[in-house]
């Protein structure tokens, strides 16, 4: 008896894994940690435009007054 895979062991195998280790998490607690990070980011996001606006705005008026 020969059986004859064409290399879809390894593939199949992987996917059983994932499918065994991803049935475990818990997805709506992974949504609110990706809705929270993202928020996060966000606001990070907005505090380092500002600050660099302030910046670009001292480092304007400092070169205006010399």
């Amino acid at each position: 008896m020969k059986t004859h895979t064409d290399g879809a062991v390894p593939f199949t195998s992987t996917l059983l894994t994932a499918s065994i280790l991803l049935a475990q998490i818990d997805m709506h607690g992974l949504f609110d940690y990706a809705l929270k990070a993202g928020i996060g980011g966000a606001i990070w996001l907005g505090y380092k435009v500002v600050a660099d606006r302030i910046d670009r705005y001292r480092k304007k008026r400092e070169a205006t007054s010399k």
